[in-house]
């Protein structure tokens, strides 16, 4: 049970890292909050309720990914590197995906319900 603990010590370690150091990661969490008023206010449905959570939860996790990457590659190549920068851009393009996709559900969801 210690160890299973322990577990949960790093992986909010990690998490803080990555609020405390990538401005993106802020961007999104304060993007999830007017999203979630939003929906409270505009009283979406359950189906709707699990598109939002799904997308926070995709941005979220894919800007995490993202962070260790980086991180990563920072250890592994201090120095610039061509590869090491397209290998860095890629996991970029992940979070971008990412938030595009959550961007149109947002468009799907909330624009009929302002118009």
């Amino acid at each position: 049970m210690n160890r299973f603990l322990k577990s949960f010590k790093f992986a909010a370690k990690g998490l803080s890292h990555t609020v405390v150091t990538q401005p993106n990661f802020i961007f999104h969490l304060i993007a999830a909050l007017l999203v979630v008023a939003a929906g409270w206010y505009f009283e979406v449905s359950k189906g709707e309720w699990l598109a939002i959570v799904i997308c926070i939860g995709l941005v979220m996790v894919t800007e995490l990914i993202n962070t260790a990457i980086e991180v990563l590659v920072d250890w592994l190549s201090p120095e610039f590197n061509v590869k090491a920068g397209l290998v860095k851009d890629i996991a970029a393009g992940a979070v971008l995906v990412a938030a595009l996709i959550a961007l149109l559900v947002a468009f799907i969801i909330f624009v009929p319900k302002i118009f």
